[in-house]
């Protein structure tokens, strides 16, 4: 964390983003971890198990390690963050707030109830409120990224106004990593879909254990959002 310069006090907003990176990141970590351990288990540990790696797909919750791999994501620290800075390019109105709280809201009851049904003993694949958390996510993903977007080319067409010659090449930078990172992070999340509804296992589990990396471009992107607002 940078330190202040000529005696001044950190501000408070420091050493919350601190502490949330710290709490993300191990998060993320113990999470990939668990994702990297369980697909070893898979292919190389317990290959020659009764079923063999279709068994082990299947039956993933039976382990305690993908439970905790589903209990500890961090998609929704990574979403909370997101929505703070599209409140706060949007100064914090009214008719953005209420539609991304109910719809973040709505994913933590959905993610709940997925954890209780895996606790008790579930097939993960036969969860079926599993597609209507990839839906909210999905349906998240696309209201941010337009809202951010419609914001950010307002604010470039303003600045063109009022400045002859302005060069908006930081705002076109930052609307394609938006856009770029929503389209694959949507696509993957419709495929993950797919995958559920026609009961694909090996697909649905690729994108289960894929879904950290991919989550990777929507956190950059947004890191650079945020950067570019602590210079404004």
């Amino acid at each position: 964390m940078q330190r202040p310069r000529r005696g001044e006090k950190i501000a408070n907003n420091r050493r919350t983003l601190l502490c949330y990176t710290l709490i993300t990141f191990a998060l993320g970590t113990t999470t990939f971890a668990c994702n990297a351990k369980y697909t070893e288990m898979i292919w190389i540990d317990l290959r020659d198990a009764p079923g063999g790696p279709t068994a082990l797909i299947e039956n993933a919750m039976h382990f305690r390690i993908n439970f905790v791999a589903i209990s500890w994501q961090a998609p929704l620290l990574i979403l909370l963050q997101t929505l703070y800075r599209c409140f706060v390019i949007w100064n914090w109105a009214r008719q953005v707030m209420i539609p991304m709280i109910a719809l973040y809201i709505g994913m933590i009851v959905v993610a709940i109830v997925i954890l209780v049904q895996a606790g008790s003993g579930a097939i993960f694949y036969d969860i079926d409120t599993a597609p209507a958390y990839l839906a909210f996510q999905a349906m998240l993903t696309i209201l941010y990224t337009i809202l951010v977007t419609k914001r950010l080319l307002v604010i470039r067409g303003q600045m063109k106004q009022a400045l002859v010659g302005y060069d908006s090449s930081t705002y076109d930078t930052i609307i394609l990593m938006l856009v770029e990172s929503a389209v694959s992070y949507t696509v993957f999340i419709i495929i993950f879909m797919v995958a559920f509804a026609v009961d694909s296992n090996s697909l649905s589990t690729l994108c289960f254990l894929s879904i950290n990396q991919i989550q990777v471009s929507r956190l950059s992107a947004s890191l650079m959002l945020a950067s570019f607002l602590q210079k404004k």
